[in-house]
């Protein structure tokens, strides 16, 4: 086989898998960022639980619309995973509960509810797709979806850098310069929760945090300021995407799992050969002499 019919062919020759080419770029610039911004604030589970709050509204989409249809349920996931966001917040500022303790009762009451809905009413080729997404079925509408969430996130990530880059390391100054760090906060939720939605379009709910945090992690393992945290880890977002869909297109394996598969495997590798990865600490480093 030819190098262009290894890496070009499929996506010159069928239209899904251009679009699922584009949805997963398009997943990349806006989750990646998010991710890092994620994993610095110590909210990674935070991250998954929310992915989980979204499949109840997803739900009632799918139920609506009569069938996987994709922008209904991702505008029933919208709704489900700010209504999960905005409570947790109520919860952990009224009760004695973190709010990661209320994230995950809310997210496993969540999961619970919308697995029930989708069984009640669809069969279990439904369940499926809400839950493992279908990249590959992706329409012009739902990438248009796609499209604009990435957009968003990055238009209003570049607005609201500095503080919320300000409340990853030091809240406490935020709040004593009166800069409304809970506003921000909630911001940053919403953008969490809006790539997630993106996710969920393409690969499901128990797999959209993994397009997420993946690229997020092995970014922290190659660098060390923000700027290049967030290239990275939208970088290898987007590349996961590419070439996920050549091998699941070439060794005919599900979509969606093979894009997160070729993810971890190269966090795994990061894992080995970064520069903060397990090997280099077996590696003599050489010391300035005076």
């Amino acid at each position: 086989m030819t190098l262009y019919g290894l890496l070009v062919a499929p996506f010159a020759d069928y239209g899904f898998m251009r679009r699922a080419l584009v949805a997963s770029v398009a997943l990349g610039l806006g989750s990646g960022p998010v991710g890092v911004l994620l994993m610095l604030r110590r909210m990674s589970l935070v991250g998954d639980a929310m992915s989980h709050a979204v499949l109840p509204g997803a739900a009632i989409g799918f139920l609506i619309s009569g069938g996987l249809s994709l922008p209904a349920m991702g505008l029933g996931g919208l709704v489900a995973g700010l209504s999960v966001a905005l409570l947790s917040g109520l919860v952990s500022r009224t009760t004695s509960l973190k709010e990661d303790a209320s994230f995950a009762s809310f997210y496993l009451a969540s999961l619970a509810l919308g697995v029930l809905i989708v069984s009640l009413r669809g069969s279990n080729i439904d369940l499926l797709h809400v839950l493992f997404g279908t990249i590959l079925a992706i329409d012009a509408e739902a990438l248009y979806l796609v499209g604009a969430i990435a957009s968003l996130t990055l238009v209003i990530l570049a607005l609201v850098y500095r503080p919320l880059v300000a409340e990853c390391f030091d809240p406490g100054f935020l709040r004593a310069v009166g800069g409304r760090g809970p506003l921000y906060h909630l911001l940053f939720l919403f953008l969490v929760v809006i790539n997630l939605v993106a996710g969920f379009q393409a690969l499901g709910t128990l797999m959209a945090v993994g397009m997420m945090m993946l690229p997020a992690a092995i970014a922290q393992l190659w660098a060390r300021t923000l700027p290049v945290m967030v290239l990275i880890a939208a970088s290898t977002a987007a590349l996961s995407g590419f070439v996920g869909l050549l091998a699941s297109y070439h060794l005919r394996f599900a979509s969606g799992p093979t894009i997160i598969l070729i993810a971890s495997l190269i966090y795994g590798v990061s894992l080995l050969i970064a520069p903060a990865g397990a090997l280099r600490r077996f590696i003599p480093r050489s010391h300035l002499t005076g």
